[in-house]
């Protein structure tokens, strides 16, 4: 079956300073190529159906890079929604729950992590995160966010950090009555009841959330070229 995805490109970027005064954080390069273009390599295989990108700053340059591109637009240009209230935002463009989230400030060096999710997804679960044990992290400046049990049940902690791919069933998005709000008030409900898993991710990952991290994410990426 077919699932639907939303990329996460409506952040301001602030971090990035002045990388982006003339343009959305996902239009900077890494490695010669835009982020948005990093992700959205992922998204090209058969278990992915509707590709939906959110937009907010500078929301005319992202339509203009993906104008060749076979995706929808969730117009966040009016009001912020953050991640949670973003893919809220979304649901009337995506065609089925569950459904995959990606944010696109990350590059990957390893295998595609989207197949590597759905294969690792069950019907049982609620949502199911893409996590990478910090020794395989790069230029991400929080520590871990999960601890996984023996059965991959999520708890918070100073494990695995969260790479920003997901799976996740979108019923429990209606009970909350919010506009913007994180998907961190989603997943504490979904934890409550049980249903939050993780799966670890078989390669490295790179956060590229700030200028210094460009350089960090580059060689990480020439190092995996040339093993």
């Amino acid at each position: 079956m077919k699932r639907p995805i939303l990329l996460f490109a409506a952040g301001l970027g602030t971090r990035m300073g002045a990388l982006v005064q003339d343009r959305p954080k996902p239009l900077v390069e890494v490695a010669g190529k835009p982020l948005i273009d990093h992700a959205m390599e992922f998204t090209g295989i058969s278990e992915i159906g509707t590709r939906v990108v959110n937009l907010h700053y500078k929301a005319d340059m992202m339509r203009h890079h993906l104008r060749d591109q076979d995706v929808v637009f969730s117009d966040e240009t009016g009001e912020l929604m953050e991640t949670g209230g973003g893919l809220k935002k979304a649901l009337p463009l995506l065609d089925a729950s569950p459904v995959v989230t990606m944010n696109t400030d990350a590059v990957w060096s390893g295998p595609n992590p989207i197949q590597q999710i759905l294969s690792a997804w069950h019907d049982d679960m609620e949502a199911l995160l893409l996590l990478v044990p910090k020794d395989r992290v790069f230029g991400h400046q929080g520590g871990g966010d999960f601890e996984v049990d023996a059965s991959g049940r999520l708890t918070r902690g100073p494990g695995d950090v969260y790479t920003g791919v997901q799976i996740v069933r979108t019923d429990g998005l209606h009970d909350i009555e919010e506009r913007a709000f994180s998907m961190n008030l989603l997943w504490d409900k979904i934890a409550q009841r049980g249903g939050l898993f993780g799966t670890r991710y078989d390669g490295q990952w790179c956060d590229v959330g700030q200028p210094k991290s460009i350089a960090i994410a580059e060689r990480m990426l020439k190092n995996h070229t040339d093993v």
